[in-house]
């Protein structure tokens, strides 16, 4: 049976390289053998389904008269939220900073392993950061694990 596991950042990941202070982690992984490149898989993890879709269009509504960042203009046909900052052969790492927060997502290939891995790492810039993400940390988990799930099945 395919699981999605907890695991640690990947030992070779780059995620947290100049990021400073770590105030919330998840990494989670599944073992699948793959030939696609790390941007294909990226590609297919990122296509969310339309209930996340949902969610993050309810998130930007609520989040807007806060001066908070709304992603509506950055996501692209591709379902790319976040700016790319790192691509590598077998990691590619997008980020986000907002006032409130700071945030890195890292899709980590480990062909030796058959194992793909998804780590998000958060910043707390503020007590704003801490109050935003609380409610959202359960939508979060839901989602990646919905992501790895939909990957298990490709």
């Amino acid at each position: 049976m395919k699981k999605i596991l907890k695991s640690d950042i990947p030992q070779k990941s780059v995620i947290s390289i100049n990021f400073g202070k770590i105030d919330y982690c998840d990494s989670y992984r599944i073992t699948k053998a793959t030939n696609e490149t790390i941007e294909q898989i990226t590609e297919n993890l990122f296509k969310l389904p339309k209930w996340a879709v949902l969610l993050m269009n309810l998130r930007n509504s609520l989040t807007k008269p806060f001066g908070l960042k709304a992603d509506e203009n950055n996501k692209d046909e591709k379902g790319s939220y976040f700016t790319i900052i790192e691509k590598i052969e077998n990691e590619i790492i997008m980020e986000e900073n907002d006032k409130h927060l700071n945030f890195r997502i890292s899709v980590f290939i480990d062909k030796e392993l058959s194992c793909i891995h998804l780590t998000t790492i958060v910043h707390y810039n503020n007590i704003g950061g801490k109050l935003y993400f609380f409610p959202v940390k359960p939508f979060h988990k839901i989602i990646v694990k919905s992501m790895l799930r939909r990957e298990l099945k490709r």
